[in-house]
């Protein structure tokens, strides 16, 4: 796993892969010539960044996504024309490095495509040490913090559902996700469709 100093990402000649594990699976936000169905070794996506900007704030963090030590993850590579390069890097800088709570580094992912090359890309992983770091949280806890999460981005329980939503448009599950993704959906429903009032007195 190679690391490579911030600047030589920017000035680097040649096209440049951006790896999308989160939001950017679904909304990327910078102009690129591919997109391929990707795996990276090593690290694993996990709701494990307590969001203070974009999905919460310092008083009622949200949760977002970032990868962690050990197992794999699916997502998108991007690649990215040489000329866009400097531009592209800094929009994700702006994007993801609000508080720094990323280490911005270059990885091997293998192209799920015809050809199943491997390229380095560009990937965000998340600082250990960190205070914005969450570790392994229980379901119920990811639960409490995504419902209370709400940002400058927008509410917290979106960013989860419209995650899920990407990850089956490309085929494959996420258990803890969606087992998340699930609890949020009978949240949503409890809420539409409240339980008779002689119901809700005798619980």
């Amino acid at each position: 796993m190679s690391e490579i100093t911030l600047p030589s990402i920017t000035t680097a000649a040649g096209d440049l892969w951006v790896f999308g594990y989160g939001s950017l699976m679904w909304r990327p936000g910078f102009a690129f010539e591919e997109r391929v169905p990707a795996r990276l070794v090593g690290e694993h996506r996990a709701l494990c960044v307590y969001s203070f900007v974009h999905r919460g704030t310092p008083e009622k963090p949200g949760l977002v996504l970032g990868l962690d030590r050990g197992g794999a993850c699916r997502g998108i590579a991007f690649r990215v024309a040489a000329k866009s390069r400097a531009e592209v890097v800094a929009y994700l800088r702006q994007r993801e490095q609000v508080t720094s709570v990323y280490r911005e580094v270059m990885r091997s992912v293998w192209l799920e495509n015809d050809a199943r090359q491997r390229v380095s890309a560009l990937a965000y992983v998340v600082d250990r040490g960190h205070v914005q770091y969450a570790g392994r949280l229980s379901l119920a806890e990811q639960h409490r913090h995504v419902l209370q999460g709400r940002g400058q981005s927008g509410a917290n329980r979106d960013y989860v559902t419209a995650t899920v939503k990407a990850i089956e448009a490309e085929g494959f599950r996420d258990t803890q996700l969606h087992q998340l993704a699930a609890m949020l959906h009978d949240d949503a429903h409890s809420l539409r469709h409240p339980a008779p009032a002689n119901e809700r007195d005798e619980r």
